[in-house]
């Protein structure tokens, strides 16, 4: 399937002169072109064309491509509850591909997107749509999408930012075996035996190069070796240039940043396969995304997440009866949860924060990848107890939680929420006995949604937690409409009122 894949990096200067020319307000719109004619035969005509005296590029764009469709899913009827509006959403958020020549990659299944701009699925919002696919019964669409992904890692090794060619450089959170356990409780624990050869190629992909570190090389790709030999993980992309779908920014970034700028697009790209795209926490100074170092910081969410992934490794050893195995991926969780506590966990603030490899210092970017090692049962009960304090005090505010408290005007950090951190902290709190916090926190978020939504029938991408009379703002583009897993987590705390 992947011989329809076009790739716009094969327009050369023809892609470089839309996007920094900007003919598009957003860098996004022509990555997602399909084009009419091959990439040789567009730039072929280009070079011939453009120095013509009545030369029109958005007319020639026009020509040789056709241009995205808008998704507009409208308003709804005012009255409408949001939950219903979710419900008659789902099928217009659900997608299949075509046969067709263009940058989405194709999947032999339907799938659910977020919404807006956003026309291809993405890794780690698809888990907090799936909650919401659950309460509303679609067992079937949670289905084709861990079919999907399934299909994704055996043809590719890992599974991509998002069905884009352009995002075949990178991965997202790895929450695959998430999905697992949510098809369990719905298919019963064979899911997870069927999936067994994905998540174990999902694994080697995040732990490639692992083997080759040494006190002379510290870390490769994902892979990182600690001062002590122990093994934790970072975001990474393999490649080092302007991503297609933000390259003037990119450019504009790099043509400002007066510090090093070896690393500088790849920073970029591995805060992309964050999901935090983008936040002051991956910034040397807190503030400037100039300064971005993401690929030097070893992060609490990533590592929480391959524990995860240790563990249900070790659950099909088990539930295939192969105590090697078993043994194995036990002991590969138990080194991973030491490394964490050691590594991750800061005693003189009371919380769990990333952790700067190459300067060998604890990142002092507070944030809610803290409430990670809770929801996954990782924290004992004393730092459970502090990090508890710190959702309280830090983070809720009178909409949700905050995804920091940091205001860099990046969409990612104050006042913006966002759902699946609200469901990230809501479920850390229940699981450390904190059912009043829990409470607090799915009540002030919903009570958010529901506000903006009888006022412009809309579920967003993310909200201002602060002052939910404002819009969310900052980033790259507009608040998206839509909107997946605003949708998916609305429904699973609605549920668990």
């Amino acid at each position: 399937m992947s011989s329809h894949l076009f790739y716009i990096e094969d327009l050369q200067e023809l892609f470089s002169d839309v996007q920094t020319q900007r003919i598009f307000a957003d860098q996004k719109v022509f990555p997602d072109c399909l084009p009419r004619f091959s990439a040789l035969e567009i730039l072929h005509k280009y070079r011939k064309q453009q120095h013509e005296p009545e030369f029109d590029l958005l007319k020639f764009v026009k020509e040789n491509f056709i241009l995205p469709p808008i998704d507009e899913l409208g308003n709804t009827v005012q009255e409408e509850d949001p939950a219903t509006h979710i419900e008659k959403l789902w099928d217009k958020l659900t997608r299949k591909t075509e046969a067709e020549f263009s940058s989405l990659i194709q999947l032999p299944q339907k799938f659910v997107v977020p919404g807006g701009r956003f026309r291809e699925f993405f890794y780690w919002d698809s888990y907090f749509t799936m909650l919401g696919l659950q309460v509303s019964g679609r067992t079937d669409l949670i289905e084709n999408m861990v079919d999907n992904f399934a299909y994704l890692i055996t043809e590719f090794g890992f599974i991509p930012n998002g069905n884009r060619s352009y995002f075949l450089s990178r991965s997202q959170p790895p929450f695959f075996s998430l999905m697992l356990d949510l098809l369990a409780e719905e298919n019963g624990e064979d899911c997870y035996l069927k999936y067994l050869p994905q998540l174990k190629a999902e694994y080697a992909f995040w732990m490639n190069g692992s083997d080759k570190l040494n006190p002379g090389e510290l870390a490769y790709e994902h892979s990182v070796r600690l001062p002590d030999g122990e093994l934790l993980n970072r975001f990474w992309d393999k490649e080092n240039t302007p991503r297609p779908e933000g390259y003037y920014e990119d450019l504009e970034i790099f043509n400002h940043t007066t510090t090093e700028k070896t690393d500088l697009y790849r920073n970029i790209r591995a805060a992309c396969a964050s999901g935090w795209d983008f936040s002051g926490r991956w910034f040397a100074d807190g503030q400037h995304i100039s300064t971005i170092k993401t690929t030097d910081l070893i992060p609490v969410d990533l590592n929480s997440l391959l524990w995860h992934l240790e563990c249900t490794l070790a659950k099909c050893a088990a539930l295939a009866g192969n105590d090697m195995e078993l043994e194995y991926y036990h002991k590969k969780a138990d080194q991973r949860a030491f490394a964490i506590r050691k590594y991750l966990w800061n005693e003189e603030k009371g919380g769990y924060f990333d952790f700067d490899f190459k300067q060998r210092v604890a990142s002092k970017a507070w944030s809610m990848a803290m409430a990670f090692p809770l929801f996954f049962g990782l924290a004992n009960e004393a730092e459970a107890e502090k990090v508890i304090g710190h959702l309280q005090v830090v983070f809720l505010k009178k909409g949700g939680l905050l995804t920091t408290p940091n205001i860099t005007g990046q969409q990612w950090d104050a006042p913006n929420g966002w759902a699946p951190l609200q469901w990230i902290g809501y479920k850390a709190a229940l699981n450390y006995g904190a059912p009043k916090l829990a409470g607090n926190i799915a009540g002030n978020w919903m009570a958010t949604v529901e506000r903006v939504f009888k006022t412009t029938g809309k579920m967003m991408e993310k909200y201002n937690v602060v002052d939910s009379s404002l819009a969310a703002g900052g980033g790259e583009y507009p608040n998206q409409n839509g909107f997946g897993w605003t949708n998916g987590v609305y429904l699973k705390m609605k549920m668990n009122e």
